[in-house]
């Protein structure tokens, strides 16, 4: 019998810091039916790694969604994609298909091919921020051509995607961000940026109302945003909304709502499409190398990063 073959992973052995992510040898998955053995170049890192990573899963665990890479193999049955084909994708979510190594498997149609203009380090950050933000302007907040959108945390892994899919919608765009990243979201095509820490946005647009709020952060910032929204408006969270914000919502006919991202390999064909016609661009905050893990989650623990935090892999085992 031949012996199963071997990668190496950056795997957290238990719940805890980002000192818990190592590097260690772990057999190489094989793909099954319908499935796709992609060599993986690069992986992004989000928010929800490094809250698994604290704890919220089971363990040990190889982390990531975000994956660019390669078909090395072919599962039975799998007939639109060949080895040799680049890809990307975000499957499984929310299983763990394990990005954070040099090999992952799954569904071929949970991927789409890599647009050329992408190098792999960008190709990984786009698909799990990419869909959080078209699913929540386009399939829950089903934004207009005309309407005036805010988005928060313009300027982070999410919001500097939403910011570029909600122009390519023809929406007028407002962004927050802190002053040193305002000619960043600028140059991502919004018409106003708002410093976060010297004005309060509610204020600023108290006068000119938006038809839908796009908000990364939640908390008291989504309460604070029904009030810059209009009668009718779209309040749209990626992560719970508060009780209190619900029924403010609710009494003013608001529709908000809680979007969770899901796999979608039409959404993600739309949004790869925006990137071959020049509409849309992923912002490289920091590589680091997949046995710097660590420091990867540290730098995305800071909330200082202008775009997406990457791992660069290039297994070739």
């Amino acid at each position: 019998m031949t012996a199963q073959k071997r990668m190496q992973a950056a795997v957290a052995k238990a719940p805890g810091g980002p000192e818990v992510l190592q590097l260690q040898e772990v057999p190489r998955p094989v793909p099954s039916e319908t499935e796709v053995l992609v060599r993986v170049h690069a992986a992004g890192v989000n928010p929800a790694d490094w809250k698994t990573r604290a704890g919220d899963g089971t363990f040990p665990a190889i982390l990531g969604w975000d994956v660019a890479g390669v078909i090395e193999e072919v599962g039975f049955g799998v007939t639109w994609l060949r080895p040799g084909d680049e890809v990307l994708g975000m499957p499984k979510f929310p299983e763990l298909p394990g990005a954070y190594a040099e090999y992952v498997v799954a569904q071929s149609r949970q991927f789409v091919r890599k647009p050329e203009a992408l190098t792999f380090e960008q190709a990984a950050g786009l698909p799990l921020a990419a869909l959080t933000a078209w699913q929540g302007l386009v399939d829950t907040a089903d934004l207009q051509a005309g309407q005036r959108v805010l988005v928060h945390a313009a300027a982070g892994g999410v919001g500097h995607l939403a910011v570029q899919i909600a122009k390519s919608l023809g929406a007028y765009v407002i962004g927050t961000a802190s002053a040193p990243k305002h000619d960043f979201v600028r140059s991502l095509g919004a018409d106003e940026v708002i410093d976060y820490r010297t004005e309060d946005f509610a204020d600023v647009l108290r006068t000119q109302p938006v038809d839908v709020v796009f908000d990364p952060i939640a908390g008291e910032t989504g309460l604070r945003s029904l009030q810059v929204l209009k009668d009718g408006g779209a309040f749209v969270s990626i992560l719970p909304v508060h009780p209190d914000a619900a029924e403010a919502a609710n009494r003013r006919g608001i529709q908000a709502e809680f979007t969770l991202v899901e796999p979608d390999r039409l959404a993600l064909t739309a949004i790869t499409d925006l990137v071959a016609q020049g509409k849309l661009r992923v912002a490289v905050d920091s590589v680091f190398p997949l046995a710097e893990a660590a420091a990867a989650h540290r730098r995305g623990e800071t909330n200082q990063a202008s775009g997406k935090i990457v791992l660069s892999v290039r297994g070739e085992g």
